[in-house]
């Protein structure tokens, strides 16, 4: 009798996500949670109706195989591209000072009228970013290989 095949037997892929509803996000948001990036690498086109976010994203998804193996856990460079976006709004983060360090916490939705509504990037230290959207059109695509992350430790969070 064969035993039944594991995440490590398959090969792995770099994420390749897109969010078009509530569920999706909150599935995108768990993945993102922890992930870090200076402040200058958001980029709002309002000509082309789109914020992105170029972040190190650490790997949830690798946390158990990672132990397993007794490897350090990973983090991965991604782009978060959401579109549809007709405001920008932000509380808490200096756009003077581009290279300071953000950390993501999650990514939350609040619906408006006829699917349009305003997707909440909420940094740790109370610091938001706020997006007007049409609606939910957000991706997630890691962009590098996964490295080592340089603390070499699990994100923890103490509620």
């Amino acid at each position: 009798m064969s035993a039944d095949a594991t995440f490590e037997d398959g090969a792995e892929r770099p994420l390749r996500l897109w969010a078009q509803d509530a569920d999706d996000l909150t599935v995108v948001s768990a993945l993102m949670q922890d992930a870090v990036f200076p402040a200058g690498e958001m980029r709002w086109r309002a000509s082309r109706r789109q914020f992105l976010v170029l972040l190190n994203r650490f790997r949830w998804e690798d946390v158990e195989a990672a132990r397993a193996r007794g490897r350090d856990p990973e983090r991965v460079r991604s782009l978060l591209e959401i579109g549809d976006v007709g405001r920008v709004r932000s509380q808490g983060v200096r756009r003077d000072d581009r290279d300071v360090v953000l950390s993501l916490l999650s990514l939350g939705w609040a619906p408006g009228a006829d699917g349009t509504g305003t997707l909440t990037l909420t940094l740790a230290g109370d610091g938001a970013v706020s997006l007007d959207v049409e609606c939910i059109d957000v991706r997630l695509t890691d962009v590098t290989r996964p490295y080592r992350a340089t603390s070499g430790h699990i994100p923890e969070h103490n509620d």
